[in-house]
């Protein structure tokens, strides 16, 4: 199990990623919605602004400050040294 810095000190496991948004379109908005009314949300940003929203399969919802242009350059790093 490898895991991914994603801000702040967080991290999180490679293989448990679906996918990883921008969080300005209106679906992301309500799938963060969705998860927070459902206790799903996890939120690392430290207060800062929220630069990425990753999808975990286990229907987890991460906020993210690191970008997603980032947080997809380390997965492909860490696709890379497997």
């Amino acid at each position: 199990m490898k895991f991914i810095g994603i801000g702040y000190g967080s991290m999180v496991s490679s293989g448990r990623i679906v996918a990883v948004c921008s969080p300005e379109s209106a679906p992301v908005k309500r799938m963060v919605s969705d998860a927070k009314d459902s206790g799903r949300l996890i939120d690392v940003t430290c207060g800062k602004k929220t630069k990425a929203v990753i999808v975990t399969d286990s229907d987890h919802i991460i906020l993210s400050a690191l970008s997603a242009e980032a947080i997809s350059e380390k997965l492909l790093e860490d696709d890379k040294n497997e």
